[in-house]
């Protein structure tokens, strides 16, 4: 058994023994992997997509998902008290905490394994959810051209993560001061749009949405992208913010079902977890 904290914990190999695991998820594998299971989760009542496509993926695997607060594991007993209790009920944890320290802590403190379902500093779910959907939409999604329309964030750090294990494409557009170290950066979505294949997005700070005014993905800015492109942004979006409504009415909006990954990915996430060699 192993954790699944961050994307740059993985080899290479290991993203495509999750795609693969996907793929078997969806033919109706591991039906009872987590049979007579339980597994605890810590999640903000505010999640939506990531904590149905999880507490759903733990059912269709034969397990019992008991849901908590976040919160809960920031009360005044020591952590590795409430892991050390944890463990003898728990056949697995997913956390959704901003925290990415406390659950590093926690997969040090316990034998089962630990998942991040989101922190402040990444997201490897929903991105490891948005390659394996382009995996099956784009005839080469290792060669494509990415960009990342957003501030430096869970979002794009978790994009970076994703750019430096497969050796991806990856460049930034947003107004100074919120780059992504590493990154090149544009600062108006003209620019930064040319000879991209796929537009990612994150919703934007309240006090930035002026200053990312030259950076929103417009219908147009889309056209000047290569042809096919496609526009991902990251749910939950902002019609008028970081993208206008009506480039997410149009062909290049990547789509409502492209998530629908999430429920596999996600089962695979857990099954890689369960079946791993230490």
């Amino acid at each position: 058994m192993r954790s699944f904290i961050s994307l740059s914990d993985l080899r290479r190999d290991d993203l495509f023994a999750l795609f693969r695991l996907s793929d078997d998820m969806q033919k109706g594998s591991y039906s009872s992997l987590l049979q007579d299971k339980t597994v605890v989760m810590f999640f903000p009542q505010s999640s939506l997509r990531t904590r149905v496509s999880f507490e759903k993926g733990i059912r269709l695997l034969g397990g019992h998902p008991v849901l908590f607060p976040p919160e809960t594991l920031d009360k005044k007993e020591a952590l590795v008290d409430v892991c050390g209790y944890l463990e003898n009920w728990a056949d697995m944890v997913i956390v959704r905490h901003p925290s990415i320290d406390l659950m590093r802590q926690m997969a040090s403190h316990l034998h089962i394994p630990v998942i991040n379902a989101m922190s402040s500093v990444n997201h490897p779910c929903e991105i490891l959810s948005d390659l394996y959907a382009l995996s099956k939409r784009r005839s080469d999604f290792l060669n494509d051209r990415y960009l990342f329309v957003g501030a430096r964030g869970n979002i794009g750090m978790a994009w970076k993560e994703a750019a430096d294990l497969l050796g991806l494409d990856l460049e930034q557009c947003c107004p100074p001061g919120y780059e992504i170290d590493g990154l090149s950066v544009h600062h108006d979505i003209l620019s930064a749009v040319r000879g991209k294949d796929v537009v990612c997005t994150d919703s934007l700070p309240a006090s930035a949405a002026d200053a990312f005014a030259p950076c929103r993905v417009t219908l147009d800015a889309m056209g000047a992208a290569n042809p096919g492109a496609v526009l991902n942004p990251c749910p939950p979006f902002y019609r008028g913010e970081e993208v206008d409504a009506g480039v997410i009415d149009s062909p290049y909006f990547a789509g409502y079902a492209f998530k629908r990954a999430l429920l596999e990915v996600q089962q695979a996430v857990m099954a890689y977890c369960m079946i791993a060699e230490p």
